[in-house]
């Protein structure tokens, strides 16, 4: 989940890193008022989960109330690659002297985390990293140990922070790092973190990814950061029933057990599309391995709640849970959602006891029911019928 930048500020702030005040609104009049409270110079920040926010207007400079408000009435409503701005952050102003740049994150490959970190702070990281890649310190984080007081003088040196600021910085790394650890984050970054006039070391903008599997047990009160109104209502839906699924942009719906299978039958139908008006894969649906009745159901529900979806395609392989069971669990879940299933469904069954399975759908003998021998057959099918 990715927070909202004044989320991050507030975490930020819980964990002893140097933050401004930060106040939020969702009005001009509200915006007026914050700026009234603060005094003096105030930024308003559009407070959307994309980059970029600056170069599209959704940050301003206010020198005092009236300015602010304007701003609020310029940035409200404003559209940020397709993110629609409904709140701002209206922050204490600051002296700026020179802007760094400092993350922590998840390294997938090397299993292992990795801090970037840089004296060129303010500008997007990905277009630093291509045009001034020397400018970009990459130092990995053993996440047995973390970054200690020496880990965090290692990684401002290789960034080539000044000496007169390494204890400084280093400090706040290690806090920045507390944050990342301790609420379970792939990613906590700060970009830019400033040095004022005064000499201070201050996190100016922040932002943060929590990992989801972290939130039931170890933090139910990251369920109070995710914004329910702009969350997309089929994934709401299908997390109620503990689902892994994505929405896409395509029109046939698939369901598969296992991520790797998933990942593949989105590649094979997508290529199979390229033949039949170029339709695309509608979503990413991993059922694992529970294929029971109720679990199907509640997978086809979600799937056929989505408009676009005009054919569905079922791609199971047999393992642990058996074709049985997973052709079981089709029948009885078009049972159960009844006239609520109305589009076609394509079956692959495969593993297993599949020939057992592959009897049952037969004998079932479902009108929106056709089987595939194959994924490529049922790819092909699937998308044929989404065309149709």
């Amino acid at each position: 989940m990715d927070l909202y930048e004044y989320q991050a500020r507030d975490l930020f702030e819980k964990y002893g890193v140097p933050v401004l005040a930060g106040i939020v609104a969702d009005t001009p009049e509200e915006v007026k008022a914050a700026a009234e409270k603060l005094g003096g110079v105030v930024v308003v920040k559009a407070q959307v989960k994309t980059g970029g926010r600056g170069k599209a207007g959704g940050v301003k400079v206010a020198k005092n109330p009236d300015e602010a408000y304007e701003a609020a009435k310029a940035i409200l409503g404003l559209d940020i690659k397709g993110h629609v701005v409904k709140r701002v952050m209206v922050a204490a102003g600051a002296r700026i002297a020179r802007e760094f740049y400092f993350s922590v994150l998840l390294d997938r490959a090397n299993r292992s985390y990795l801090s970037l970190c840089s004296v060129e702070g303010g500008m997007e990281i990905e277009q630093l990293a291509v045009e001034k890649p020397e400018a970009l310190a990459r130092v990995e984080v053993n996440p047995l140990t973390g970054i200690t007081k020496d880990k965090a003088l290692e990684i401002a040196k290789a960034a080539n922070f000044p000496e007169d600021l390494l204890d400084a910085v280093s400090d706040v790394f290690v806090k920045l790092y507390d944050v990342y650890k301790g609420e379970d984050a792939t990613l906590v970054e700060v970009n830019p973190l400033v040095q004022t006039e005064e000499g201070d070391i201050i996190a100016l903008d922040g932002k943060v990814t929590l990992d989801d599997n972290a939130s039931e047990v170890r933090h139910p009160e990251h369920e109070e950061l995710a914004d329910k109104a702009t969350e997309n209502p089929l994934e709401a839906k299908a997390k109620e029933s503990g689902l892994n699924y994505v929405k896409l942009d395509g029109q046939v719906g698939i369901i598969g057990n296992g991520a790797g299978l998933v990942m593949s039958t989105l590649d094979v139908v997508a290529y199979a599309g390229e033949n039949h008006g170029g339709v695309k894969p509608a979503n990413f649906l991993d059922i694992g391995g529970g294929a029971n009745a109720q679990v199907m159901a509640s997978g086809l529900d979600v799937i056929l709640g989505d408009e676009q979806v005009k054919s569905v395609f079922v791609n199971v392989f047999g393992g642990i849970t058996s074709c049985v069971a997973v052709a079981e669990g089709i029948v009885k879940a078009l049972e159960i959602l009844g006239d609520a299933a109305t589009k076609p469904l394509v079956v692959r069954l495969d593993g297993n006891q599949v020939e057992e399975g592959r009897a049952i759908l037969t004998a079932a003998n479902h009108p929106l029911v056709t089987l595939a021998a194959t994924m490529d057959e049922g790819a092909d099918k699937a998308a044929e019928l989404a065309n149709a």
